[in-house]
């Protein structure tokens, strides 16, 4: 075997660090390392460790882009191999040397305290189950357990523990099993074989995901509140004591332990439009329905020249769009330019729209095959503005649970903000059509933070190029493409979090 493939076979986890027994660590059946629980951004419940009963796919290995779990019912067999491995690591925690158990005192007690986290098994209202315990030990004797009989006639109880001692080597089977039927429940076959019981759907299914990484359910940014989609941050201080601490059900998390997780690449948002949009699986177009309705990009920009391009690819007779820039307190319920933190440019007549304020703008409007530029330029200013500066960590804003993953919660007040808004000087926004310079169309626009944005009119849909390859590419060498901004975006993030842990160390405490 090569170095690097030892190297790989070393490594455990996102953060590379080495495996801890004392936790929760699931097993990825793609790659086959271990991931820390407190690592996985997605939220998995109840479990134990040295659990057999689940499915796992890391971020690297799901198609998604997010971490996929599935728990599914554990056999006797299973449970008794979970505790029997926990109560041997318990003792060598506490330092003690003991690899045999009671079933009384030690197996049936642990089964009873931990059964949610050990199975998806409703728990049974008679105690027969202690007898199928204790009818499993013996069967896979030599085989997956062993025991010590009394070896005088005042010890009565016999004793079970693990063939194998060495915990480490127990994790799931190497390839993805099938949940087992319910009573009573019809069971129903998905895409590539796999099988669910119909009583048995909820958070024990399979995840349902977009592909580039985020889940299908999701809050949605709306009346003041934004969420941003959290993973655990691995550079956190305190990271390992909390992970060890099992006395955390029910209390709140800190923030501060998770970072935002920004996306890879420049997409249109999922959480981040009206509800009744469609978005194409691949988050690069999307389609109107009925009333006019918004959508914003992924990233946004503060500082630069920045362009993009979107194709009118469908447009029935009655549809219409408004195209353009939009901050993040722009009105997603109505068109880009109907207030003050959107401009756009419409495809009826070609007028322009800011703040409701519908001006001439091009002699007449574009439609379907159309393809269109829109560039803004933000000139840096010799003392940067609010918008300019690096964007804050957002470690201190309240962590939400939504549909088993974590999202940071703000909260803005958007009659506060318009109180802020200044203008920029030099700043302009350009449009093209079909290669064409359309000309300045908005000069002097309000310093902040904007996104690629379009608000759609019923039937139409527009796919959004966000570069680096364009059908028009734009005229301005120092222009660069939406595209860049992601793993801008990433240093940003990274920069600011580091900023805001090194200057609160000293407070940031598990309590």
């Amino acid at each position: 075997m090569s170095n690097k493939a030892s190297e790989q076979q070393r490594q455990v986890c996102y953060c590379n660090k080495d495996r801890n027994l004392n936790i929760i660590e699931l097993w990825c059946l793609g790659c086959r390392r271990w991931f820390h629980e407190s690592c996985i951004s997605y939220q998995l419940g109840k479990l134990v460790p040295f659990m057999l009963n689940y499915a796992f796919y890391c971020k690297n290995c799901s198609p998604s882009g997010l971490e996929t779990f599935r728990k599914i019912q554990a056999q006797f067999q299973q449970m008794c191999i979970t505790a029997l491995a926990n109560l041997q690591q318990y003792e060598a925690k506490e330092g003690r040397d003991k690899t045999l158990f009671s079933v009384d005192k030690d197996i049936l007690p642990f089964i009873e305290m931990h059964w949610e986290g050990l199975t998806t098994m409703s728990r049974r209202v008679t105690n027969t189950w202690h007898q199928t315990i204790s009818r499993t030990l013996q069967k896979d004797l030599g085989i997956l357990f062993r025991q010590e009989v009394p070896k005088d006639e005042q010890e009565t109880e016999v004793l079970y523990g693990l063939k194998n001692t060495d915990v480490t080597q127990i994790h799931p089977a190497t390839s993805e099993p099938a949940p087992a039927k319910a009573r009573g429940g019809k069971r129903r076959t998905l895409p590539g074989g796999d099988v669910v019981s119909k009583k048995a759907r909820g958070e024990n299914a399979a995840l349902k995901l977009m592909t580039h990484g985020y889940p299908v359910d999701h809050p949605f940014n709306k009346d003041g509140f934004r969420y941003v989609l959290a993973e655990p941050d691995p550079n956190a201080p305190h990271r390992q004591e909390f992970d060890e601490m099992n006395d955390w059900q029910g209390r709140r998390i800190p923030s501060w332990l998770y970072r935002a997780m920004a996306p890879s690449q420049v997409m249109l948002a999922l959480h981040d439009r009206a509800t009744q949009l469609k978005v194409t699986e691949g988050r690069t177009a999307v389609t109107g329905d009925k009333g006019y309705a918004s959508i914003r990009a992924t990233h946004f920009v503060s500082r630069g020249t920045w362009y993009y391009e979107a194709t009118i690819t469908e447009m029935a007779e009655n549809a219409a769009t408004r195209i353009g820039f939009a901050q993040a307190l722009a009105n997603l319920q109505a068109p880009i330019g109907f207030d003050k933190f959107g401009y756009s440019w419409r495809s009826r007549k070609g007028t322009k729209f800011h703040d409701s304020r519908g001006l001439h703008y091009s002699d007449e409007g574009y439609g379907k095959g159309d393809t269109l530029g829109f560039l803004i330029h933000l000139p840096v200013e010799a003392t940067p503005t609010r918008h300019q500066k690096l964007p804050p960590s957002i470690k201190d804003r309240p962590l939400v649970r939504f549909k088993n993953h974590l999202y940071f919660e703000e909260r803005e007040d958007a009659a506060e903000e318009v109180k802020k808004l200044t203008p920029l000087p030099n700043s302009y926004i350009k449009f093209f059509r079909n290669g064409e310079d359309m000309r300045v169309a908005f000069e002097g626009i309000y310093d902040g933070q904007y996104y690629p944005a379009l608000g759609l009119y019923r039937a139409v849909t527009v796919s959004l190029n966000f570069g680096p390859d364009f059908k028009f590419p734009p005229p301005l060498r120092d222009a660069r493409p939406f595209s860049d901004r992601a793993q801008e975006y990433v240093k940003e993030l990274s920069k600011a979090d580091t900023a805001y842990l090194t200057e609160n160390y000293n407070t940031l405490r598990l309590e």
